[in-house]
């Protein structure tokens, strides 16, 4: 080669190699784009703030004509202030966690507008998150300033570890969530959703640290998860229908919840909800529905299934008196209605001696419960006892223990309620 090309090939190899401009790092495999955050200067060293790299990939990624593939590479720390990966984006987008996301350990990071995020998906259809990699929310920075650890301290929020808002046909699975600041995962405004092979741990004294939280989500698959956190591992918010829950291990935490409805006088409605095939360990609650006096609404229609219990301080528990507040809560007229609620094939051990409770409003009784095939005993063997309160319920099968004081419609008898 003539010495002159050869020395301009060198230098344009030499520019290309060391350019700090935005390089072109997509290529098409299989019909798709891939885009490595690598390739836009991402250093993944758990230190340097890599936020803008990877707002710039997904901006090559979400504007793609054919479906694309956002890749971060694994053995590897990517330190990220708050983001927001924004749709509507041209084709589908599969976004490849393979390393570690890290969230920053000082607070002041965000403000009070972006208080409660801190990686948001927003708008985005047919999205695909998985990659067997882990998300990290660094939460103990903000645990020891919770209100709930210390009553001195201000009741401020703090960030979800990974949000979904109106993402429609939804897939997030084989990812590793620990540590959040608050909830770990939230579904808002979104349908036709599937969340699997979810491993999500926290400390057991972590606050509020709900596992899954569903708000406004419709025709929600949750499946083969496994849940370890302080609050409840799946909690099921107003506006929600349509939602099966499959094979999850939970524990500890507070259980799987439907609520809290009807905070603060509102109207909220869930409807049709079943968890089939469940393992809950060591959990305050087991499945529980709680609402606050004076809301309005409904949930119903909703079954729980195929459940197993280990050293579970409140099994079975409805709560139309729930009250989360320093100030304490007083019984009003208005209540959430709670109707057609089956609980079958329900076993094991309780760890307080009540481990059937329905606590149910005089003004709005609990109506349509039903029991089947429930053996839950004390953690030493011995029996344990019901509790109830304005509930209408019919048994079936061997229910242990005995649902309170039946008549002899094998109704519990309280006061007559009218019809909603």
């Amino acid at each position: 080669m003539d010495p002159s090309k050869f020395l301009i090939l060198s230098i344009l190899t030499l520019l290309a190699h060391n350019c700090s401009c935005q390089s072109v790092p997509s290529h098409n495999e299989e019909g798709r784009r891939v885009v490595s955050v690598d390739d836009y200067f991402a250093k993944g060293d758990g230190a340097t703030d890599d936020s803008k790299a990877f707002k710039r990939a997904w901006k090559e990624t979400c504007s793609s004509s054919v479906s694309a593939v956002l890749v971060v590479p694994k053995r590897r720390r990517y330190l990220l202030e708050q983001l927001n990966f924004t749709g509507p984006c041209k084709s589908p987008v599969t976004f490849l966690i393979k390393g570690t996301l890290d969230a920053p350990l000082n607070r002041s990071v965000w403000n009070d507008k972006n208080r409660r995020l801190w990686i948001v998906f927003d708008s985005v259809r047919n999205l695909v998150v998985k990659g067997g990699g882990t998300i990290n929310g660094n939460g103990h920075i903000w645990w020891q300033n919770s209100c709930k650890r210390n009553k001195t301290l201000p009741c401020i929020g703090a960030p979800t570890a990974l949000t979904f808002v109106s993402c429609n046909y939804l897939r997030v699975k084989n990812l590793r969530i620990k540590d959040s600041q608050q909830f770990h995962v939230v579904v808002k405004d979104s349908r036709e959703v599937k969340l699997s092979k979810l491993f999500i741990h926290a400390p057991e004294k972590s606050p509020n640290t709900d596992g899954i939280h569903l708000d406004h989500a419709s025709n929600v698959v949750i499946r083969n998860c496994e849940i370890r956190t302080g609050d409840d591992c799946i909690s099921i918010w107003t506006g929600s229908k349509n939602v099966r829950v499959h094979k999850i291990v939970c524990g500890p935490g507070h259980g799987i919840s439907i609520g809290s409805l009807g905070k603060n006088n509102t109207k909220n409605h869930v409807m049709n909800v079943k968890v089939d095939g469940a393992i809950l360990n060591g959990t305050t609650n087991g499945v529980r529905i709680k609402t606050w006096q004076g809301g309005r609404g409904y949930a119903k229609h909703i079954t729980f299934k195929n459940i197993a219990m280990h050293s579970v301080k409140n099994p079975i528990l409805i709560d139309q008196f729930y009250c989360d507040s320093k100030d304490p809560c007083h019984e009003q007229h208005d209540a959430v209605g709670i109707k057609q609620v089956v609980y079958k094939n329900i076993v094991g051990t309780s760890a307080s001696k009540v481990s059937l409770k329905f606590n149910c409003s005089k003004s709005l009784p609990c109506r349509g419960i039903k029991l089947q095939d429930i053996n839950l005993v004390g953690e030493d063997g011995m029996r344990t006892h019901s509790s109830c309160s304005s509930v209408h319920l019919t048994k079936k099968g061997f229910v242990f223990p005995t649902p309170c004081v039946f008549g002899k419609n094998k109704t519990l008898v309280t006061r007559k309620s009218e019809n909603w």
